[in-house]
């Protein structure tokens, strides 16, 4: 087999470097996503486990964001609106279903939509669980802080004029439903039970996808190969 001349082996051994030098950078960046999510992670644990703390108010809900708010434990007082519900479509380790929202009016007159629990399909009706339907006067709600879903599904758009709803989209859901004064974000409460055993709550999934080091493994790997490639190459005799 004839082997490249050693003019030729300089552009290979350059795009080889270029390689070396790109997977390098991109395993480099995966350690340090690596770090960002273990870190996020254990900022999360520590907002699930800590003591509730009452639920921003509306001076506070400019700086709502995912980083520092999502999934911190808060509490809110008011009277459920019951009239004003909407069930939207969730998959749970129930299996299939609907989340309960239902808006929480506040001393203040704002309002915070409370995603009370999971329902199956069979009980979607509220006609069908009675005892759910919490008699009039103030209650206290106990959950994790959760940021708005807006849109929709993977592929399925939230229907507001047909009352179908994918995803908890909190400004459609408010639109939809004439709210005025709606906190930006929606609490799922805890496992509490509810009269009559439904909703059922504190089916919160709280897990993140960490793949990061198989990443930054799999881009060194590669850097490593093209070390490799280039060391063959170098020691090739000349034609």
């Amino acid at each position: 087999m004839p082997q490249p001349s050693p003019r030729a082996r300089w552009p290979l051994t350059g795009f080889l470097l270029l390689l070396v030098a790109v997977f390098l950078a991109l395993g480099t960046w995966q350690v340090q996503r690596l770090f960002w999510k273990l870190d996020l992670i254990a900022r999360v644990e520590s907002r699930v486990h800590a003591e509730p703390v009452p639920a921003p108010g509306r001076a506070e809900w400019p700086a709502i964001s995912p980083e520092k708010d999502e999934y911190r434990r808060v509490t809110a007082t008011g009277l459920f609106q019951h009239d004003k519900t909407v069930l939207v479509q969730a998959v749970t380790e129930r299996g299939a279903g609907f989340w309960v929202l239902t808006p929480l009016r506040l001393p203040d007159e704002s309002t915070v939509v409370i995603n009370r629990g999971f329902v199956p399909a069979d009980k979607r009706d509220p006609a069908a669980r009675v005892a759910s339907e919490i008699a009039a006067g103030p209650v206290t709600v106990t959950g994790l802080l959760r940021i708005s879903e807006p849109g929709g599904a993977f592929l399925r758009s939230n229907d507001p004029a047909n009352d179908r709803w994918f995803s908890r989209d909190i400004a459609a859901i408010a639109a939809a439903k004439g709210l005025s004064s709606v906190a930006p974000y929606f609490i799922d409460a805890d496992a509490t039970p509810n009269p009559g055993g439904l909703p059922v709550g504190g089916l919160t999934v709280v897990a993140f996808r960490n793949s990061h080091l198989v990443y930054a493994l799999t881009w060194y790997a590669l850097a490593a190969m093209s070390l490799v490639g280039i060391y063959l190459v170098r020691k090739q005799p000349a034609a």
